[in-house]
């Protein structure tokens, strides 16, 4: 495992995730609770509301890691909840990337 890391690494210079994605209908599942649950506060559209937009520009010079443990374990004295009864870590990372990618409709 440790190799194929290391070669994810020097080919395209990012990490190789030992998670495997979400299944396509756990995506449809996710972009519903996004889009739904975390619309409720950040917009339906995700360009804000009570909560910050999350739109790709918004997030964009924000660390990976900080926006998946914030939606994981949430931010303590805000509204923000955390959200690590109704997903993992892993799927907290789909979710992000997904937002840093423009996130998608429902289907």
């Amino acid at each position: 495992m440790r190799l194929l890391i290391a070669l994810g690494l020097f080919l395209v210079g990012t990490p190789v995730s030992a998670e495997p994605l979400p299944s396509a209908a756990r995506q449809r599942e996710l972009v519903h609770l996004v889009r739904q649950d975390c619309g409720s506060c950040h917009g339906m559209t995700l360009q804000g509301g009570l909560g910050p937009s999350l739109t790709p520009e918004a997030l964009r010079d924000k660390p990976v890691d900080s926006l998946v443990a914030t939606i994981h374990g949430g931010r303590p004295g805000t509204p923000m909840p955390p959200w690590h009864r109704f997903l993992s870590e892993a799927e907290a990372r789909w979710i992000v990337e997904q937002l840093l990618a423009g996130f998608p409709e429902e289907r």
